[in-house]
């Protein structure tokens, strides 16, 4: 008996150690070397059927199962299926509302098709629903540029195909082929995130502030991706300049992201000096403008010695760039500021000036945490030069706010160049930095006002996320996104934008646009960081017409608790509850 159970362990033994032999995928160096996705996947059934073909009556049957909770396996039962059918009337077609914008692509599950045969489909998402009813034209700039949102695809016998990789909404979904027929079990959008918790919060008596926060999180949420991007649909990329109300935003609502690191790494990887980031002078400033803030809120003074070859040489490209008159002279590449003001040249070289001792200051703070004193005095003299020289805005509200933040222009004259027109000619980006004008200015209540007229129209409009560009002037007459364009009125994706954002092509989810979050979060809320590693913070609120604000804020420590009250007299009553190494100042 013992001679048995000896050789039925060995054999035991000998199985165990065969499968230790996995494949040479998966031995320990191919494992080291394969990436892994810091993105989860769920799966979410639409919320409403917005439209049908002309013929659905006929055509579709049963089209409200798509709206039930699936379970993503196909099965033999032929119960309760969406049937859509070609005949000589016609091709069906259906559009899914999600209900939200989403970041991923769409799960088809189907049931036994007609003579064993794949069944053509075309499917089409859309960040608004009458981009997902567009085609790809030259007539409303729908297109397939970044990530695919126009495709034919062929549906498998009793299967299940995923496809797509897109922002969107809605999906529209047609049989392509005569005399086709199509048996749906589901159709369900794949939600691609991070799984991660919103440890800031905001919350005041103003429920439309309160939206606006959470959008603009939401809005950055999407877009962290496996890299920081920009949009979700379009262009799907890291840059720079876009990435600093982002990392913002990210500070106010996520705390410490391995994201923001990960991305401004390749930034500074794929961008050898002297060339400047993404091929514009001001987007290596804002990557130095970032490394401040970013040390600011972490702390981790590791990860900053590591960027210190690369930030030292740079501020010394810049800290030569300066003319005998103390102008600015920066060239080698675009000279960019954002898009509504890329026709006026004069507000770009003011702008960029702004930028320049924005930049050249941050860069002196780090280089005496970097213990490099002489980058640092070169800095600083750049600096007293540049301030010799104040340029004129010309007319330029994002030109404004950089000298105001700059100080080449008092805070006040900064503010009426802001305040002239309200909300008339900011921009989604550029907002943000209005905004921290304004804020300077100690004008809260028109930053308040500003976030309300500017981005609040948006959510009026169905917007779920922040966009890539938007301009009160297209207000009047104009359509939701989320319902189809009535007869009359105007389509507000698709007959608006300029630049490269035309029509169909405008992102519906731009991580540039959520300034109002962190504005918000500092200001009103007003958590100021006031040491690195928010060591020490200064708490000081601005509520303007507001009778309270409360939130939190995440630190390296844990949570800060904060609220405010306004007392009858008018004065403001804040409780604090912070963590152990967290020093608050009131």
């Amino acid at each position: 008996m013992k001679k048995i159970l000896s050789i039925i362990a060995l054999t035991i033994v000998g199985f165990i150690s065969q499968a230790q032999q996995l494949p040479p995928v998966f031995d320990a160096k191919r494992s080291a070397e394969a990436q892994s996705t810091e993105t989860v996947r769920k799966y979410l059934s639409p919320v409403r059927i917005l439209w049908k073909s002309p013929d659905a009556a006929t055509n579709i049957v049963n089209a409200e199962k798509l709206l039930k909770q699936g379970d993503g396996q196909a099965d033999l039962s032929g119960n309760d299926l969406c049937i859509l059918q070609s005949d000589e009337k016609g091709k069906p077609g259906l559009l899914l509302d999600f209900g939200k914008e989403l970041h991923g692509g769409l799960q088809l599950v189907t049931d036994q098709s007609r003579g064993g045969k794949p069944v053509r489909v075309r499917i089409r998402f859309g960040e608004s629903a009458s981009e997902a009813m567009s085609n790809i034209d030259t007539i409303k700039g729908a297109t397939n540029d970044h990530a695919m949102r126009d495709v034919i695809v062929s549906l498998p016998w009793l299967g299940k195909l995923e496809i797509g990789n897109t922002g969107f909404r809605f999906v529209r979904i047609d049989l392509v082929d005569d005399n086709s027929q199509l048996k749906l079990k589901e159709a369900r959008a794949i939600f691609i995130y991070r799984d991660i918790p919103y440890l800031g919060s905001f919350k005041c008596s103003d429920t439309l502030l309160n939206k606006i926060w959470l959008t603009g999180a939401y809005t950055v949420h999407l877009n962290m991706q496996d890299y920081l991007w920009d949009g979700i649909k379009r262009d799907r990329l890291v840059w720079v300049g876009d990435m600093h109300p982002e990392t913002s935003t990210i500070a106010a609502v996520f705390g410490d992201n391995a994201v923001v690191t990960k991305s401004l790494d390749l930034a500074r990887d794929i961008t050898p000096l002297p060339g400047y980031m993404n091929g514009m002078v001001s987007y290596s400033m804002w990557w130095i403008l970032i490394q401040r803030d970013w040390y600011m809120h972490t702390g981790n003074l590791k990860y900053l010695q590591q960027q210190k070859s690369y930030l030292v040489k740079l501020l010394n490209q810049y800290a030569v760039q300066i003319d005998a008159n103390g102008s600015e002279k920066l060239d080698g590449a675009g000279r960019f500021l954002d898009w509504p003001s890329s026709e006026n040249k004069p507000a770009i070289h003011a702008g960029l000036q702004a930028m320049l001792i924005m930049t050249l200051n941050a860069g002196a703070e780090l280089c005496k945490i970097l213990n490099d004193p002489a980058t640092a005095h070169k800095c600083e003299a750049a600096v007293a030069k540049l301030k010799t020289n104040v340029p004129d805005a010309n007319g330029s509200k994002q030109a404004a706010a950089l000298l105001g933040l700059s100080g080449l222009l008092p805070a006040q004259k900064a503010n009426e160049i802001l305040s002239a027109g309200g909300v008339h000619n900011y921009s989604t980006f550029f907002g943000y930095y209005m905004l921290l004008a304004k804020a300077k200015a100690g004008d809260y209540e028109g930053g308040i006002e500003a976030i309300r007229n500017f981005w609040g129209p948006m959510l009026n409009l169905g917007a779920t996320t922040f966009w890539e560009d938007f301009n009160i002037d297209w207000l009047p007459n104009a359509s939701r996104i989320d319902e189809l364009v009535p007869d009359g009125k105007k389509d507000i994706h698709g007959d608006y934008g300029a630049y490269c954002y035309k029509g169909f092509r405008h992102s519906l989810s731009h991580g540039w646009a959520s300034g109002p979050t962190p504005w918000l979060t500092e200001y009103v809320l007003g958590v100021k960081v006031m040491e690195p590693g928010c060591k020490v913070i200064k708490i000081e609120p601005h509520l303007g017409d507001l009778s309270f604000a409360e939130g939190t804020y995440p630190t390296p420590y844990g949570i800060v608790k904060i609220k405010h009250v306004k007392q009858a007299n008018g004065k403001v009553k804040t409780t604090v509850n912070a963590p152990a190494g967290v020093k608050v100042i009131q």
